[in-house]
Protein backbone atom coordinates (compact mmCIF):
# COMPACT_ATOMS: atom_id res chain seq x y z
CA UNK A 1 0.00 0.00 0.00
CA UNK A 2 0.90 3.29 -1.01
CA UNK A 3 -0.41 6.74 0.60
CA UNK A 4 -0.83 10.12 -1.73
CA UNK A 5 -1.61 13.39 -0.76
CA UNK A 6 -2.95 16.12 -3.63
CA UNK A 7 -3.48 19.99 -3.11
CA UNK A 8 -6.80 21.48 -3.81
CA UNK A 9 -8.83 19.96 -6.69
CA UNK A 10 -10.89 22.89 -7.32
CA UNK A 11 -12.70 21.23 -9.83
CA UNK A 12 -9.15 20.34 -12.08
CA UNK A 13 -10.11 16.57 -12.50
CA UNK A 14 -8.10 16.18 -15.87
CA UNK A 15 -5.20 17.60 -13.46
CA UNK A 16 -5.75 14.97 -10.51
CA UNK A 17 -6.03 11.99 -13.41
CA UNK A 18 -3.05 12.45 -14.91
CA UNK A 19 -1.06 12.36 -11.69
CA UNK A 20 -2.78 9.52 -10.42
CA UNK A 21 -1.90 7.67 -13.95
CA UNK A 22 1.46 8.51 -13.92
CA UNK A 23 2.30 7.25 -10.30
CA UNK A 24 0.07 3.87 -11.29
CA UNK A 25 -2.77 5.02 -8.37
CA UNK A 26 -4.21 1.54 -7.60
CA UNK A 27 -8.02 1.81 -5.67
CA UNK A 28 -7.01 -1.41 -4.80
CA UNK A 29 -4.42 -1.25 -2.57
CA UNK A 30 -3.48 2.58 -2.19
CA UNK A 31 -4.69 5.15 -0.64
CA UNK A 32 -5.10 8.66 -1.55
CA UNK A 33 -5.80 12.01 1.20
CA UNK A 34 -7.04 15.28 -0.47
CA UNK A 35 -6.35 18.56 1.48
CA UNK A 36 -10.34 20.07 0.58
CA UNK A 37 -11.12 22.68 -1.56
CA UNK A 38 -12.36 19.72 -4.22
CA UNK A 39 -14.37 22.06 -5.87
CA UNK A 40 -15.12 25.44 -7.12
CA UNK A 41 -13.15 27.50 -10.08
CA UNK A 42 -12.15 24.57 -11.93
CA UNK A 43 -14.60 23.16 -15.01
CA UNK A 44 -14.85 20.12 -13.49
CA UNK A 45 -16.39 20.26 -9.65
CA UNK A 46 -19.01 17.39 -10.29
CA UNK A 47 -16.58 15.08 -11.41
CA UNK A 48 -14.05 15.59 -8.89
CA UNK A 49 -17.05 14.86 -5.75
CA UNK A 50 -18.22 11.76 -7.97
CA UNK A 51 -14.30 10.46 -8.92
CA UNK A 52 -13.28 11.15 -4.73
CA UNK A 53 -16.86 9.92 -3.47
CA UNK A 54 -16.84 6.37 -5.26
CA UNK A 55 -13.51 5.79 -4.48
CA UNK A 56 -15.12 4.83 -0.96
CA UNK A 57 -12.15 4.35 1.53
CA UNK A 58 -9.58 4.77 -0.62
CA UNK A 59 -10.14 7.52 -0.46
CA UNK A 60 -9.80 10.88 1.95
CA UNK A 61 -10.69 14.20 1.82
CA UNK A 62 -10.74 16.95 4.23
CA UNK A 63 -12.97 20.07 4.31
CA UNK A 64 -11.62 23.30 3.08
CA UNK A 65 -13.48 26.70 3.22
CA UNK A 66 -14.68 26.75 -0.59
CA UNK A 67 -16.59 22.85 0.30
CA UNK A 68 -18.21 24.67 3.05
CA UNK A 69 -19.31 27.48 1.12
CA UNK A 70 -20.63 25.05 -1.55
CA UNK A 71 -22.63 23.23 1.41
CA UNK A 72 -24.02 26.94 2.33
CA UNK A 73 -24.94 27.22 -1.35
CA UNK A 74 -26.52 23.94 -1.82
CA UNK A 75 -29.00 24.82 1.51
CA UNK A 76 -29.83 28.46 0.33
CA UNK A 77 -27.97 29.96 2.77
CA UNK A 78 -25.58 31.83 0.22
CA UNK A 79 -25.91 32.23 -3.40
CA UNK A 80 -23.69 30.46 -5.89
CA UNK A 81 -20.73 32.08 -7.80
CA UNK A 82 -20.90 32.54 -11.33
CA UNK A 83 -16.85 32.56 -11.22
CA UNK A 84 -17.18 28.98 -8.94
CA UNK A 85 -18.35 27.19 -11.98
CA UNK A 86 -20.88 25.04 -10.06
CA UNK A 87 -24.20 24.75 -13.03
CA UNK A 88 -22.95 20.95 -13.65
CA UNK A 89 -22.86 20.09 -9.94
CA UNK A 90 -26.15 21.86 -9.34
CA UNK A 91 -27.80 20.11 -11.98
CA UNK A 92 -26.48 16.65 -11.37
CA UNK A 93 -29.38 14.05 -11.00
CA UNK A 94 -27.43 12.75 -7.75
CA UNK A 95 -26.56 16.26 -6.18
CA UNK A 96 -28.06 15.56 -3.23
CA UNK A 97 -26.42 12.06 -2.35
CA UNK A 98 -23.09 14.25 -2.80
CA UNK A 99 -23.64 16.85 -0.66
CA UNK A 100 -24.86 14.67 1.65
CA UNK A 101 -21.56 12.78 1.82
CA UNK A 102 -19.40 15.94 1.28
CA UNK A 103 -21.43 16.72 5.01
CA UNK A 104 -20.25 14.44 6.42
CA UNK A 105 -16.08 14.31 5.55
CA UNK A 106 -13.71 15.26 8.23
CA UNK A 107 -12.00 18.72 9.28
CA UNK A 108 -8.86 17.26 10.51
CA UNK A 109 -7.11 13.40 10.00
CA UNK A 110 -4.69 12.67 12.10
CA UNK A 111 -2.66 8.96 11.71
CA UNK A 112 -0.59 8.31 14.30
CA UNK A 113 0.67 5.06 11.97
CA UNK A 114 1.63 6.98 9.36
CA UNK A 115 2.84 9.81 11.00
CA UNK A 116 0.62 12.94 9.39
CA UNK A 117 -1.78 15.41 10.17
CA UNK A 118 -4.01 16.21 7.39
CA UNK A 119 -5.95 19.58 7.41
CA UNK A 120 -7.01 22.53 4.96
CA UNK A 121 -5.74 25.45 5.78
CA UNK A 122 -3.51 24.93 9.42
CA UNK A 123 -3.46 24.15 13.02
CA UNK A 124 -4.03 27.17 15.59
CA UNK A 125 -1.22 28.07 17.40
CA UNK A 126 -2.34 27.83 20.94
CA UNK A 127 -3.58 23.70 20.27
CA UNK A 128 -2.35 20.29 20.35
CA UNK A 129 -3.00 17.23 18.85
CA UNK A 130 -5.39 16.27 21.27
CA UNK A 131 -7.19 20.00 21.15
CA UNK A 132 -7.29 19.73 17.51
CA UNK A 133 -9.08 16.36 17.55
CA UNK A 134 -11.52 17.37 19.91
CA UNK A 135 -12.29 20.96 18.13
CA UNK A 136 -12.75 19.27 15.22
CA UNK A 137 -15.02 16.66 16.32
CA UNK A 138 -17.40 19.61 17.93
CA UNK A 139 -18.11 20.91 14.72
CA UNK A 140 -18.13 17.31 11.99
CA UNK A 141 -21.01 16.35 15.18
CA UNK A 142 -23.06 19.37 14.17
CA UNK A 143 -22.51 19.24 10.63
CA UNK A 144 -23.69 15.34 10.46
CA UNK A 145 -26.01 15.22 12.87
CA UNK A 146 -26.58 18.92 14.76
CA UNK A 147 -28.06 22.03 13.57
CA UNK A 148 -25.89 21.83 10.41
CA UNK A 149 -27.87 24.79 8.46
CA UNK A 150 -27.67 26.98 11.18
CA UNK A 151 -24.09 26.60 11.62
CA UNK A 152 -23.16 26.97 8.45
CA UNK A 153 -25.78 30.61 8.42
CA UNK A 154 -23.18 31.64 11.38
CA UNK A 155 -19.85 30.49 10.29
CA UNK A 156 -19.52 33.79 8.03
CA UNK A 157 -16.95 35.96 10.69
CA UNK A 158 -13.60 35.95 11.62
CA UNK A 159 -14.28 36.68 15.01
CA UNK A 160 -12.85 35.21 17.37
CA UNK A 161 -9.54 36.19 16.14
CA UNK A 162 -7.60 34.12 19.41
CA UNK A 163 -8.26 30.70 20.96
CA UNK A 164 -9.26 30.74 24.40
CA UNK A 165 -10.36 27.03 26.15
CA UNK A 166 -13.43 28.83 27.57
CA UNK A 167 -14.64 29.82 23.88
CA UNK A 168 -18.46 28.37 23.59
CA UNK A 169 -21.01 28.19 21.51
CA UNK A 170 -21.28 29.58 18.15
CA UNK A 171 -17.72 31.65 19.03
CA UNK A 172 -15.76 28.12 19.54
CA UNK A 173 -17.16 26.40 16.26
CA UNK A 174 -16.76 29.40 14.28
CA UNK A 175 -12.64 29.83 15.40
CA UNK A 176 -12.03 26.16 14.95
CA UNK A 177 -13.64 26.39 11.25
CA UNK A 178 -11.59 29.43 10.67
CA UNK A 179 -8.34 27.79 11.71
CA UNK A 180 -8.84 24.63 9.75
CA UNK A 181 -10.31 26.40 6.61
CA UNK A 182 -9.33 29.90 6.09
CA UNK A 183 -5.69 30.60 7.98
CA UNK A 184 -2.88 31.85 6.68
CA UNK A 185 -1.34 34.72 8.74
CA UNK A 186 -1.32 34.84 12.56
CA UNK A 187 0.29 37.86 15.04
CA UNK A 188 3.11 37.48 17.04
CA UNK A 189 0.16 36.66 20.06
CA UNK A 190 -1.75 34.42 18.10
CA UNK A 191 -4.08 36.28 17.00
CA UNK A 192 -5.56 35.55 13.17
CA UNK A 193 -5.48 37.57 10.16
CA UNK A 194 -7.64 36.95 7.16
CA UNK A 195 -7.06 40.07 5.09
CA UNK A 196 -3.45 39.29 3.67
CA UNK A 197 -3.30 36.42 0.78
CA UNK A 198 0.24 37.21 0.09
CA UNK A 199 3.84 35.09 -0.40
CA UNK A 200 4.73 35.29 2.84
CA UNK A 201 7.79 37.65 1.69
CA UNK A 202 5.89 40.11 0.91
CA UNK A 203 3.17 40.07 4.17
CA UNK A 204 3.27 43.19 6.37
CA UNK A 205 6.10 42.25 8.93
CA UNK A 206 4.22 42.07 11.92
CA UNK A 207 2.59 38.83 10.25
CA UNK A 208 4.14 35.82 10.37
CA UNK A 209 2.94 32.12 8.42
CA UNK A 210 0.74 30.17 10.83
CA UNK A 211 3.15 27.33 11.38
CA UNK A 212 6.02 29.91 11.85
CA UNK A 213 4.90 30.27 15.88
CA UNK A 214 5.94 29.08 18.84
CA UNK A 215 3.93 26.14 18.62
CA UNK A 216 5.92 23.22 19.73
CA UNK A 217 4.04 20.96 17.58
CA UNK A 218 4.93 23.05 14.11
CA UNK A 219 8.37 21.42 14.66
CA UNK A 220 7.28 17.71 15.52
CA UNK A 221 4.24 17.10 13.97
CA UNK A 222 3.97 15.99 10.06
CA UNK A 223 1.43 18.69 9.31
CA UNK A 224 -0.51 18.45 5.53
CA UNK A 225 -2.16 21.49 4.42
CA UNK A 226 -3.15 23.15 1.25
CA UNK A 227 -5.49 26.34 0.47
CA UNK A 228 -2.27 28.87 0.64
CA UNK A 229 -1.87 28.77 -3.47
CA UNK A 230 0.22 31.86 -2.88
CA UNK A 231 2.71 29.70 -0.83
CA UNK A 232 3.85 27.56 -3.81
CA UNK A 233 7.63 27.51 -4.29
CA UNK A 234 7.70 29.03 -0.41
CA UNK A 235 10.93 26.87 1.45
CA UNK A 236 8.37 25.65 4.78
CA UNK A 237 10.39 23.23 7.52
CA UNK A 238 11.01 20.38 6.57
CA UNK A 239 7.67 18.29 8.38
CA UNK A 240 5.58 20.85 6.79
CA UNK A 241 4.03 20.31 3.85
CA UNK A 242 2.02 22.63 1.38
CA UNK A 243 0.36 21.39 -1.38
CA UNK A 244 -1.58 23.68 -2.87
CA UNK A 245 -0.12 24.97 -5.61
CA UNK A 246 -2.50 26.80 -7.82
CA UNK A 247 -3.53 24.37 -10.02
CA UNK A 248 -6.82 26.62 -10.76
CA UNK A 249 -4.67 29.88 -11.26
CA UNK A 250 -3.01 28.60 -13.80
CA UNK A 251 0.52 26.73 -12.14
CA UNK A 252 0.20 23.52 -11.28
CA UNK A 253 -1.23 20.56 -9.29
CA UNK A 254 0.86 18.39 -6.70
CA UNK A 255 1.31 14.80 -5.48
CA UNK A 256 3.36 14.01 -2.47
CA UNK A 257 3.85 9.95 -2.51
CA UNK A 258 4.27 9.60 1.60
CA UNK A 259 6.65 6.43 1.50
CA UNK A 260 9.49 8.43 -0.03
CA UNK A 261 7.92 11.88 0.25
CA UNK A 262 8.61 12.43 -3.90
CA UNK A 263 6.58 14.94 -5.15
CA UNK A 264 4.96 15.09 -8.67
CA UNK A 265 3.44 17.82 -10.40
CA UNK A 266 1.24 18.27 -12.82
CA UNK A 267 0.94 21.44 -15.00
CA UNK A 268 -2.44 23.26 -15.55
CA UNK A 269 -4.69 22.03 -18.54
CA UNK A 270 -5.79 25.04 -18.84
CA UNK A 271 -4.26 28.36 -18.96
CA UNK A 272 -5.85 30.14 -16.44
CA UNK A 273 -9.61 30.46 -14.38
CA UNK A 274 -10.99 33.39 -12.99
CA UNK A 275 -9.73 33.98 -9.48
Amino acid sequence: MSAYFVGDLHGCFDELQMLLERVRFDPAKDKLYLTGDLVARGEKSLECLRFVKNLGSSAQTVLGNHDLHLLACAYGIKKVKTRDNLTALFAAPDFDELIDWLRRQPLFVHDESLNFSLVHAGLSPDWDVATAQACACEVETVLRQGDYRALLRQMYDSRPERWSPGLQGIERLRYSINVFTRMRFCYADHRLDFDCKLPPEQAPSELMPWFACDNPLFKTENIIFGHWASLVDYPTPANIYALDTGCAWGNRMTLLRWDDKRIFSQSAVKKSHVF
